[in-house]
């Protein structure tokens, strides 16, 4: 079988990813792009690199449009995808890669985000740990899918196993992550122009204040930290185009010894393919996983400061967004996971 696609957002950086990872999916046709101020104008003025789809133009985001295919994946700002998600009742499979559908908490999208909350849908990273089992089971055959934030599945994934079994402290959680500015999208800000990002590493959203706070938080709570989570994380931009290094560090939980804390990770990410854990000593840099699914993660046991330490490379718009996204969609349509996704990165 074959499926429809539409995207909407697709001259986006988090639209133009997710198209180029289903121009490779032999199950798939994209069938529709739209967009905003950009409709109307050929797909290929936009994403240039996407030679294949140059007969696609793009068209008016509306439910019309959207209306009629098997599979539609919304890559838009954050707090519009639920006007249309809303009107999408009969599409069999809707992917959001915004943040409208990430939370449970209404009191959590207030204080973060603000304006309509809607309903949260099953959360798009499948080697989650959830419950003693993994996100994957949540998403066989749903219909419904939040793609996550970039930074938080890096911090997410990171810390997770060690929340599930109990080895770590939920109170005291740093994270610090470096961060390429294609994670902040396509619009022109002054902050982001190469001029004010070259040469240069700013710090953004500091003091509590980042809307992937409290995704984080949900998701530790859901592979079973107990407690009260607190998290202190400072994202900083770097001049990098793509790609996250978070290093993240927590307490270690009273009597857990260097066997448990490593034989943690081991049991969580042993059988991943596009999740795993590098040998003892070793760290990963976001150099490895450019264009890739995945996410390595270091760990190192700081015993001194009675902490754990686990360093995590991702894509911010393959593992981070499109590829979390497209490897959600073929677990809930019962296709291979990995289908159009590859382990390998881009050298040098």
């Amino acid at each position: 079988m074959t499926y429809s696609v539409a995207v909407s957002g697709a001259s986006g950086y988090a639209g133009g990813e997710i198209l180029r990872i289903l121009a490779a999916h032999p199950d798939v046709e994209i069938r529709t792009v739209t967009a905003h101020s950009n409709a109307g104008q050929p797909l290929i003025q936009h994403q240039p690199h996407l030679r294949s789809l140059a007969h696609l133009t793009l068209q008016e985001t509306t439910p019309d449009v959207l209306a009629g295919h098997d599979i539609v994946f919304l890559a838009l700002p954050h707090g519009q995808s639920g006007q249309y998600t809303d009107a999408l009742g009969d599409t069999p499979l809707v992917i959001d890669a915004g943040a409208d559908h990430r939370l449970e908490s209404v009191q959590d999208w207030d204080a973060f985000y603000g304006g309509a909350f809607h309903d949260p849908w099953t959360y798009g990273v499948p080697e989650l740990p959830v419950g003693g089992a993994k996100q994957r089971e949540r998403l066989v055959g749903a219909s419904r899918i939040a793609a996550p934030g970039c930074n938080a599945s890096a911090v997410s994934l990171s810390l997770a196993p060690g929340m599930a079994a109990g080895v770590i402290d939920p109170s005291d959680i740093v994270a610090v992550l470096a961060v390429g500015p294609s994670g902040a999208g396509k619009s022109l800000k002054p902050n982001l122009l190469a001029s004010e990002i070259l040469g240069t590493a700013n710090p953004y959203a500091v003091g509590g204040t980042h809307r992937h706070i409290p995704e984080i938080a949900q998701a530790l709570r859901g592979a079973g930290a107990s407690g009260d989570i607190r998290i202190s994380f400072t994202p900083v931009l770097v001049p990098m185009a793509r790609g996250i290094l978070a290093t993240s560090t927590a307490r270690i939980a009273g009597g857990a010894t260097d066997a448990d804390i490593r034989g943690a990770w081991e049991a969580a990410y042993g059988g991943e393919a596009f999740v795993q854990l590098l040998p003892e000593g070793q760290f990963p840099r976001t150099a490895d996983v450019l264009g890739a699914n995945t996410a390595l993660i270091g760990l190192a046991i700081d015993r001194a400061a009675d902490r754990v330490v686990v360093v995590a490379a991702v894509d911010n718009l393959v593992k981070g967004t499109a590829g979390a996204a497209v490897q959600s969609m073929n677990i809930a349509l019962g296709l291979p996971e990995g289908t159009a996704l590859t382990v390998n990165g881009v050298s040098p």
